[in-house]
């Protein structure tokens, strides 16, 4: 069949051509509307609900909103995870999907039982759906700075609430604009109690005297003069004063009552839960762009940075916008970089080309037909919606050495029959025809093989599935396309540019120079073969040192530029410390020359998709160009520098990449390499568990840090209310209740219009009323007979321990430990921390502990490539049989494998890599390659066999025929594993954004091809003579 397909390619020359130029221009325009991104999207499929219950306790919060909803979004289709956290006046509920469920199928089933649970919350408590955004959404962060001091931080934070936010909303692929920091203005009504005591005036009336005075309406219209006049009767509050007029009543002289009488007015400051501060200069307003799923990051910031400039013509005077965190430029880098190495690669493979063929005629036919396969593969990408991304560029990159092998072959075959039959007008499609079918159908499997040999990559779950399989879809892409054109497009080149005086192979001195080197070599192996194949199982049985002392991790970290500084800070601090906190840390940050700017975040943004409490600091660092760093000065010193410059008491530090955390945080909760995760009923001993562990992981080998949670570690002022003793006077649970959550805590009782922005009014007692334990007590409450009694004496009021926030997993209450590694890779430091915790903690009834972080994936997908793996070799050896039809052939070309993983594992070892999800796809890659090694060598052999037709043929007469198969036709051979090392070794030597992983991909191609192409040189004739000798 892939004869028949060959001969009619070359019939249909003309209609070849013409399909190739629409394929070039389909590829073109695919290569130019590609959405670009610098990683894929390797977040989950995830819907957040928020609930506000402003004022409420995270225990509070967790009983009355958290658990219910938590509970309810366990029966979701398709929820795999449900997580909750319930902070100090917030809900959080982030539903965790199973990666095939589309996202916005997910959105509306999650509405639908939402809707069910809704009616059941308390009233106050407002869910509502996140944004349609992921992990990876946080795609640009700027900060409002007024350097002239004319704007305060209240004044900044209404510029980007009620002006930037919407503008920039409007921006294609924006989901959604978050502001962190800032102050937010709110009405303040402090009531003095003694005055309603006087006036005889219950606080639940100011509530409502506010209420009234605060509403407009509209009374139809009248007709004047044949005209209409629409009717409004304005009410509004939008001042100070119009809040201070709101009339009470009338007091017992007659005279009016008003609001001031009875309150102090005034503007201040709403409680808030995140600060944000810009170069350890103070406090400032920053912006979070927030993509929207699926959409075209590059694109979008794009449109961000246009409308940013068109609006800053409306700012006032003094206030700039400056960019924080920008990741068009990871973006821009990353694809620069990885578009370089592609071209590198070409140029390596044409230079190989030329070598070897010495004809540059021949070397056009591969040098043309290999963009031809890179453009077919964008096709695909573009039409099944895959970003051009450092994975799929990629995939792209490690399969150019061996998309070009069957051109290469073919030129080589057909070069041969040229020696033997020169060229004419009349014979040379003939020729073409010939050369190319003797070859291709060995070649198209050997192609298919590589493809096939990727499909453990397609079969990778979650996260490792979501940064492989784009690489997967392109390698497999490139390579069919590739395997397609070396049976159409290439044999039809080959007729019309090889041509002119081809130089003999003989004559070729590189040709000679291998031929001389290798024939010596080969009538050794086959004087001695059982020799030769002892050597090559020594060899194999050596490579096992290297691959014990090679260590594991999920993945190599990325350098994303940017850097983050998320430290673990004192629990329970107060917003003031807090403040105090974030701009010591990013002042000493800002000391070091290279850091161009420090913007800290402390606590949560106005968004579902930041979970944050106010102990977590995350603070984006941005550099200068690595060009204007000190001389010799790496990242990783410049991280040591950072480490030793912040050292504060009671402060881990932590120093991570921006997307990446990000990511994990939002998928397992973890911010570190390694994570514990204790569940159980009771917060204290889930604590009591957690210190434990940090007792008993703080000295092992590897640890650079190990915190617990205190999860019970808030302070909390607990009002205990006395039912007897409300009741003697007439008092219920609720009303005491009121009084306590207004006079103490406020309560947002309105909001006033003031043209298109809306400011909070705020109900609540003066705070020298409030401001101790003691003063408490003596808070004034106006029984329903008209009694006047202290709070106190219907409650008891103590200071207590409790959850400052509270983490769920599926309903069970967790508490988190977080351990950072060091010089030590994750899978032995996980290994040998289990042992320890196994053998030194006992758990008691109803507690578990679950390890995560990347440990949590690197499980998973280790478990499971160690049954896909085996499969595929399955599907591969039946490839090789419907090729040859004979299982010994079929062993022989097997053996290639152990070959190639010698060089592999020893080239990691000494380049200092660990076993990662990385390499463990660049052994894949290897396995279809290195047995395309061994496909060529027993064609080349088994053509010298039949060509020979003497069945009994003597040992000598079968050395020599060895020798002609295998040891003249070492030219394509050497030329298709000098391909495809040459086409990896840009990647391997690169040191560009995107390299870490690269690199790790790119080693055991590099180290496997070698060894395979020499052992399997000398191996495979070796094993092929003891066959045929003893047949």
């Amino acid at each position: 069949m892939i004869s028949r397909i060959i001969y009619w390619s070359v019939a249909n020359r003309f209609f070849i051509l013409l399909a190739t130029a629409i394929l070039i221009g389909a590829g073109l325009y695919s290569v130019k509307t590609t959405p670009v991104d610098a990683i894929p999207d390797l977040s989950d499929v995830q819907v957040i609900i928020k609930t506000s219950y402003p004022g409420q306790a995270p225990q509070v919060v967790e009983d009355q909103v958290t658990y219910p909803l938590s509970s309810a979004m366990l029966a979701v289709p398709g929820a795999v995870t449900v997580r909750g956290f319930s902070f100090f006046g917030d809900s959080y509920v982030y539903i965790i999907f199973d990666e095939d469920i589309d996202p916005y199928w997910a959105r509306s089933r999650v509405l639908e039982y939402l809707s069910q649970v809704s009616p059941n919350l308390p009233a106050t408590a407002r869910p509502q759906l996140g944004p349609d955004a992921t992990g990876v959404g946080w795609i640009y962060l700027y900060a409002l700075t007024d350097p002239t001091g004319q704007h305060d931080i209240s004044q900044l934070r209404s510029l980007q609430d009620w002006f930037l936010k919407y503008e920039l909303q409007t921006v294609a692929g924006v989901s959604e604009v978050a502001t962190i920091g800032g102050m937010v203005k709110q009405y303040q009504v402090e009531v003095d109690p003694h005055k309603l005591r006087a006036y005889n005036i219950p606080l639940a009336h100011i509530q409502m005297a506010i209420q009234r005075g605060n509403q407009e309406v509209g009374a139809s219209v009248i007709e004047m003069s044949e005209a209409e006049y629409i009717i409004r009767a304005s009410g509004y509050i939008n001042s100070v004063d119009d809040l201070s007029n709101i009339p009470l009543g009338q007091s017992v002289n007659g005279s009016p009552l008003l609001l001031k009488h009875v309150a102090d007015i005034h503007l201040g400051p709403q409680m808030r839960r995140g600060i944000a501060e810009l170069n350890g200069e103070g406090e400032t307003v920053g912006g979070v762009i927030v993509m929207r799923f699926g959409e075209n990051a590059q694109k979008t910031i794009a449109g961000v940075k246009a409308k940013l400039e068109t609006l800053k013509s409306g700012l006032p005077p003094g206030v700039e916008i400056i960019t924080v965190h920008d990741r068009s430029a990871l973006i821009e880098r990353s694809v620069e970089n990885l578009t370089h190495k592609l071209l590198q690669e070409l140029v390596m493979v044409a230079v190989i080309c030329i070598l070897f063929l010495m004809h540059m005629r021949s070397a056009l036919v591969a040098i043309i037909s290999l963009p031809v396969a890179i453009l077919a593969a964008f096709i695909v990408m573009k039409v099944q919606g895959i970003n051009a991304n450092i994975m799929s560029l990629g995939g792209i990159a490690i399969a150019i050495g061996a998309m070009i092998d069957g051109a290469i072959v073919m030129i080589e075959n057909m070069h041969k029959h040229i020696q033997d039959t020169p060229l004419t007008p009349e014979n040379r499609w003939q020729i073409v025809g010939q050369s190319a079918a003797e070859v291709g159908p060995a070649l198209f499997f050997s192609l298919l093989i590589i493809t096939v040999s990727f499909v453990p990559v397609f079969t990778l779950e979650a996260q490792e599935g979501r940064m492989f399989s784009p690489l997967a879809y392109t390698k497999t892409y490139a390579m069919a396309a590739s395997a397609i054109l070396a049976i159409t497009l290439v044999p039809v080149l080959m007729g019309y540019f090889i041509r002119g005086k081809i130089l003999a192979e003989n004559k070729n001195p590189i040709n000679r120079a291998l031929i001389a080197g290798y024939l010596p070599v080969l009538r050794q192996v086959l004087q001695h073969p059982k020799k030769t194949l002892g050597f090559a199982v020594l060899a194999c049985t050596i490579s096992l040192w290297p691959i014990s002392q090679i260590g594991s991790e999920f993945m190599p970290s990325l350098d994303e530029g940017d850097l983050m500084y998320m430290p673990t800070t004192y629990p329970g601090i107060s917003i003031g410390k807090a403040r105090e906190l974030l701009q010591q840390t990013d002042k000493l940050i800002r000391t070091v020359p290279e850091v161009k700017t420090v913007f800290g975040k402390i606590g949560r943004a106005d968004t579902a998709t930041d979970p944050a409490p106010l102990t977590m600091i995350e603070t984006y660092i941005q550099f200068h160009p690595q060009s204007e760093w000190r001389p010799g000065l790496s990242k990783d010193d410049l991280r040591a520098e950072l480490d030793r410059v912040v050292q504060l008491p009671g402060v881990t530090n932590n120093w991570v990449m921006p997307i990446k955390t990000r990511i994990d945080m939002l998928a397992t909760g973890i911010k570190t390499p390694v994570g514990i995760k204790v569940s159980g009923p009771d917060l204290q001993t889930i604590q009591d568990i957690g210190q434990r562990l940090e007792t008993l992981l703080q000295d092992l080998p590897g640890t650079s840090s190990v915190y617990s949670e205190r999860v019970a570690g808030g302070r909390y002022l607990s009002i205990d209310i006395q039912r007897e003793q409300a009741a003697r006077y007439g008092l219920n649970i609720a009303d005491i209740q009121q009084i306590i959550s207004t006079a103490i805590g406020g309560m947002n009782i309105g909001q006033t219009v003031e043209g298109r922005e809306r400011y909070p009014i705020n109900l609540r007692y003066p705070q020298a009323y409030r401001d101790s334990p003691e003063q408490i007590a003596l808070l004034p409450i106006i029984t329903p007979s008209g009694q006047y009694i202290a709070l106190g004496d219907v409650t008891t009021i103590a200071i207590e321990r409790g959850p400052p926030g509270i983490k769920s997993e599926n309903a069970r209450i967790n508490g988190w430990t977080y351990i950072d590694i060091n010089n030590v890779d994750v899978g032995s430091y996980v290994a040998n921390a289990q042992q320890r915790v196994r053998d030194q903690l006992e758990l008691p009834a109803g507690y578990a502990i679950t390890w995560a972080g990347q440990y949590e994936y690197m499980a998973r997908a280790k478990a499971k490539l160690s049954y896909v793996a085996p499969l595929t070799l399955a599907i591969i050896i039946i490839l090789l049989y419907l090729n040859f039809r004979r299982m010994t052939e079929v062993a022989i070309i097997l053996a290639s494998l152990p070959l190639a993983l010698v060089g592999s594992v020893w080239l990691m070892y000494l380049l200092g890599y660990n076993f990662s999800v990385a390499s463990g796809v660049g052994f894949i890659a290897l396995a279809g390659v290195a047995i395309e090694i061994g496909v060529l060598m027993l064609v080349y052999l088994n053509q010298a066999w039949q060509n020979a037709a003497n069945p009994n043929i003597n040992n000598e007469d079968l050395k020599n025929l060895i020798i002609q198969g295998a040891g003249l036709r070492v030219r394509p051979i050497v030329m298709t594993a000098g391909a495809t090392i040459a086409g990896l070794l840009p990647i391997l030597s690169s040191s560009g954004t995107g390299s870490e992983l690269m690199s790790r991909l790119a080693a055991p191609m590099v180290g496997g091809m070698l060894s395979a192409m020499i052992l399997t040189l000398l191996v495979i004739p070796a094993i092929y003579y003891l066959w045929r000798k003893s047949a």
